[in-house]
């Protein structure tokens, strides 16, 4: 039995569970044709990338695979995915008989974009090649290097056989790579190719490339505008609000902001510690913490102080692109961290428009029901609800294959293979878990006992002793979350063991 359990605002446990895992119909009607478009685009069929059908329809209000360009509200930024199928490129004449083909798309404009990555059709599929991209600054004629994309990313998923990867039309995807403002792209993929066999006269043969999926297309990826500042609110309970008064300054009164039906349902399950429509939880003191929690009598608050937490909301999540069901299992008994190996050129103030470009990625290229983590930290060690469900809530992910059950996923921004994490995001990690692991009553510096759901490292049913904080690479053979983040993290265990007060 799935150790899952589902439900949404306004409707019961029950009535849930027989609600289909269909995708939310599209969150706005599209412009006209008067969108603003470079001149040298051509409408092209375009490739449906909501998650449902994987249809292909034919668009004549966006340029080459583009979804059309959506009316913002003032509560969910606008945002937009093009999709542009990959082929052959062009043979040169000097080329190697037997060489691989490369695939992708040569040097071309493209309707502004911050993001990229390649999906293909089977999910199952993996690509065995290299995928590089170079892009163009907005308004310049000035074009990165290439850039490689990181092409081992089957490993963040929901775990096979599960509600999330049978019901939805889910995509073999490579990571994304956060690339800036962009409105130009080239990409190349590269097959590999194997050494010939070992035989006599074989040095005469070559070898036979690996084929890559089919399906191929580059999803550029716009992230929208950051959400409007938030109005001044009442003050936090408990806590004094000071007013600033200034001379002849009349008297304001702030109009109640008017949310939609998502933002309230992702914003509801955090009743208990954020207002309706906040966008951010704030932090709590070790007292403050140790007394929202319901203990048992006698039992001793292994629990860190609840750190501040950027809402959904409050990164501009747009709420009616996830499945309207949340989803759930028992406990948190484990953390895995991971990186998101989007590359570490962003900014901190950037940030909220990685997380959205992520979301979009994660929803409308690769098919998933969410975002992937449940939690995510920048550079500046700002730590960001993840998939929605409720901060405290045991909310089931899609962020470690074959071990998302009972788990929560982290996704530090930026790629750690070689380059060092911020201390900032280790602390954040550490304080995150300190209290998140605390509610469930699990030492950060502790073992505990998982049952695979299927991976390349452990096969389905597989009992694992791995640590309560994990790196991805411990639940399964990959990189993630990189070799000099995962070094950090017997620092991290440390720190968070620490502030629980263990």
């Amino acid at each position: 039995m799935r150790a899952l359990l589902v439900t949404s605002v306004g409707v019961t446990c029950a009535a849930a569970l027989t609600l289909p895992l269909a995708a939310p119909a599209s969150s706005a009607p599209a412009l006209s044709s008067a969108s603003a478009r470079p001149p040298s685009l051509t409408t092209e069929p375009r490739t449906d990338t909501t998650g449902t059908s994987g249809t292909t329809t034919s668009d004549t209000t966006a340029p080459d695979g583009a979804e059309p360009r959506a009316v913002k509200s003032a509560a969910e930024p606008a945002g937009s995915t093009q999709s542009l199928p990959l082929a052959p490129l062009a043979v040169p004449s000097n080329r190697v008989a037997g060489a691989p083909t490369v695939h992708g798309l040569p040097q071309r404009d493209a309707r502004p974009f911050s993001l990229v990555g390649v999906v293909w059709d089977d999910a199952e599929a993996e690509l065995h090649g290299t995928v590089q991209v170079r892009t163009r600054a907005t308004g310049t004629t000035r074009w990165s290097d290439w850039q490689d994309v990181e092409t081992h990313n089957a490993d963040h998923a929901a775990d096979l056989g599960s509600a999330e990867r049978e019901g939805r039309t889910v995509r073999g995807a490579t990571a994304p790579l956060w690339v800036g403002d962009s409105d130009g792209v080239e990409v190349r993929v590269r097959p590999e190719s194997p050494a010939a066999p070992e035989s006599p006269g074989s040095q005469d043969r070559a070898a036979t490339p690996v084929p890559l999926p089919e399906g191929m297309r580059l999803e550029l990826v716009d992230p929208g505008e950051d959400p409007a500042p938030e109005p001044a609110r009442g003050a936090p309970a408990n806590r004094a609000a000071v007013p600033a008064v200034f001379a002849d300054t009349p008297p304001t009164t702030a109009l109640p902001e008017v949310l939609t039906a998502e933002i309230a349902a992702a914003s509801a399950v955090n009743a208990e510690v954020a207002e309706l429509g906040a966008t951010v939880i704030p932090a709590l003191t070790q007292a403050e913490t140790v007394e929202s929690v319901n203990l048992a009598p006698g039992a001793k608050p292994y629990i860190g102080p609840r750190p501040k937490i950027v809402t959904r909301k409050g990164w501009g999540a747009d709420e009616k692109l996830r499945e309207r069901n949340f989803g759930y299992t028992k406990s948190v008994k484990a953390a895995f961290v991971h990186h998101s190996a989007t590359g570490n050129n962003y900014t901190c103030k950037q940030a909220p428009s990685v997380l959205r470009s992520i979301y979009r990625y994660h929803v409308k290229s690769s098919g998933w029901r969410d975002f992937g983590y449940n939690f995510a930290v920048d550079k500046c060690g700002n730590i960001y609800e993840g998939r929605a469900g409720g901060v405290t809530k045991a909310v089931l992910g899609a962020h470690t294959l074959g071990f998302n059950t009972n788990t929560m996923g982290i996704a530090v921004l930026g790629s750690y293979g070689s380059t060092n994490p911020p201390a900032a995001a280790v602390t954040a990690v550490s304080k995150l878990t300190a209290w998140k692991l605390g509610l469930f009553g699990a030492n950060p510096k502790g073992k505990v006992t998982l049952v695979s759901g299927g991976s390349n490292k452990y096969r389905k049913g597989v009992k694992v002793k791995m640590n309560v904080i994990s790196g991805h690479r411990d639940g399964f053979a990959t990189e993630c979350p990189g070799a000099r983040l995962y070094k950090k993290l017997g620092t991290a265990r440390t720190s968070s063991a620490k502030l629980q007060g263990r």
